[in-house]
């Protein structure tokens, strides 16, 4: 995988675990993902007037997507509600990548190397282990959890597939995200109301904040599942968990173990393997 690439991801990873710890210290975190989702709507919509559409070809993929990250945007909010950034983050983000990679192979006919297979082992592995608390997982927050990192792995080989139709991996992602972002605040709508949704509250700059940051966290994404295999980058991407562990020990009070730092090693021989 060329270093440019690898770079870009590991930048990604950093501002996805930004914008998740931003969701996780909220009071209302479904109303803080929903503006989230308005920020995402707004942007893509403004940046999708400057590119030409992708092709055809990828749209049943976008609209696809779309569906899948509420899906997500739903279960990570429920998964965050019963349980700590430490423990939920690492179990939907670790399942993913060894999702990503056999999904990639049965419906893109990808390949990985051996190297990078392990590679991806090691992330995953490592990544899980950092949820582990006494020996165990928290048994309300794991069905949500694994739940999550199913949809990551549903949406994320539909957007590597859909992004290499489009022919334009920018336009996809906007014209995507511009779905998502709409789809979402409907869904918020129909469960608590449209004056709910825009009722100015504390946290309203901050989530709509952390929605450009996941934006742009995620064309990063798209943009590299287009040129390196999908299971690579997403155990790349999900080193974010690193940041996360960081985030949660200085901003949220979450333990930082030596157990953690043990982990810690393992994902970072696994993303030197992939690299």
């Amino acid at each position: 995988m060329p270093y440019h690439i690898v770079l870009l991801i590991l930048f990604a990873a950093l501002l996805h675990a930004s914008w998740n710890a931003l969701l996780r210290g909220g009071a209302d975190r479904l109303w803080s993902m929903t503006i989230m989702c308005v920020a995402v709507a707004i942007a893509s919509a403004l940046i999708a007037v400057f590119l030409a559409a992708p092709a055809p070809a990828s749209g049943f993929y976008a609209v696809l997507s779309a569906v899948l990250h509420v899906g997500y945007n739903l279960f990570l909010v429920r998964s965050y509600k019963v349980g700590d950034l430490g423990q939920t983050y690492p179990i939907s983000r670790g399942s993913s990548p060894i999702l990503i990679t056999l999904a990639a192979s049965v419906f893109a006919g990808e390949t990985v190397t051996a190297s990078a297979l392990l590679g991806i082992a090691l992330v995953s592995g490592g990544i899980i282990s950092l949820a582990l608390h006494k020996r165990r997982f928290a048994a309300p927050s794991l069905p949500y959890a694994l739940g999550t990192g199913v949809f990551i792995a549903a949406y994320s080989v539909t957007d590597g597939i859909g992004a290499r139709l489009s022919g334009a991996p920018l336009a996809y992602t906007v014209w995507m995200c511009a779905l998502w972002g709409v789809l979402m605040p409907l869904v918020y709508i129909g469960l608590r109301g449209a004056r709910d949704l825009f009722s100015l509250r504390p946290g309203f700059s901050t989530a709509f904040l952390g929605g450009l940051v996941s934006l742009l966290a995620y064309a990063i994404i798209i943009y590299a599942m287009s040129y390196a295999p999908m299971g690579a980058v997403s155990a790349l991407r999900e080193t974010s968990v690193l940041f996360a562990a960081l985030i949660g020990y200085f901003f949220l009070g979450e333990a930082l173990t030596p157990r953690k730092f043990l982990a810690c090693a393992v994902i970072a021989t696994g993303t030197f393997l992939i690299g």
